[in-house]
């Protein structure tokens, strides 16, 4: 059974992902740290997909554990592949009888110590991007009930993982506008040197910029940027005819 009284802590522990110095690994391995306490098993790891939807091995409680998450991954065989698949949980698999199942996994997992094994997608709607993994020393059984537990552990996990992925997203985005309103500023204040420069309107310097940037190969922004700092780099643009 679940040790209920341990459940706030970790629940808490891991929906704080908004903290200024998160940091991913250490999130995952609090994850696998929490749920082999709460289930009383004996070692978790886990595996988490990358941007290109492959599986890669994340974190773990035990080094035997995490030999055999790369065994997984080497040999595309094991609890934490299919529940990532069909994204449905493998629970209560006795390592014994798995052979025809995973019969590469199995034997090195019973060889490893353990006897049973269960897996949890880290899924939130459809999506999934990755799995846990619980290795028991014994035959262990995770009622109804404990399953629902965990499988809510890795939820509430996945939702802080896509959340502190999209506020990375909306940094990188914002760093992004920054540049462009800067490169912008950039562009309307070389515009207004050129056009001094030659004696013509704004219109006309701005369409001698972007003319000019074309045909010698460059971008706006740093031809641009050279009419403000460096304008002898582009004499046949910033000299006066």
């Amino acid at each position: 059974m679940i040790a209920v009284d341990r459940l706030a802590e970790a629940f808490v522990e891991v929906a704080d992902t908004l903290v200024d110095d998160f940091d991913v690994i250490e999130f995952l391995e609090l994850l696998t740290r929490h749920s082999a306490d709460v289930s009383e098993v004996a070692s978790a790891g886990l595996l988490l997909a990358d941007p290109h939807g492959q599986l890669q091995y994340m974190a773990s409680t035990a080094t035997s554990v995490e030999m055999l998450e790369l065994f997984q991954l080497q040999y595309q065989e094991g609890p934490c592949l299919d529940c990532f698949r069909t994204g449905e949980p493998v629970v209560n698999a006795d390592l014994h009888q798995a052979g025809q199942r995973w019969p590469l996994f199995a034997p090195r997992a019973v060889e490893a110590g353990f006897q049973s094994v269960h897996a949890f997608p880290l899924r939130h709607r459809q999506k999934v991007i990755g799995a846990l993994n619980l290795f028991s020393t014994h035959l262990g059984h995770l009622d109804r009930t404990d399953v629902r537990i965990i499988q809510c552990l890795a939820n509430v996990a996945t939702i802080g993982l896509l959340q502190e992925r999209t506020a990375r997203s909306a940094e990188i985005l914002t760093e992004q506008l920054q540049i462009t309103l800067n490169n912008r500023v950039t562009i309307e204040q070389a515009k207004d040197v050129l056009a001094r420069t030659h004696g013509i309107d704004g219109h006309a310097a701005y369409d001698l910029m972007r003319k000019y940037a074309r045909s010698n190969h460059h971008r706006l922004s740093d031809i641009a940027h050279a009419v403000l700092t460096d304008p002898s780099r582009h004499p046949g643009l910033t000299t006066a005819t």
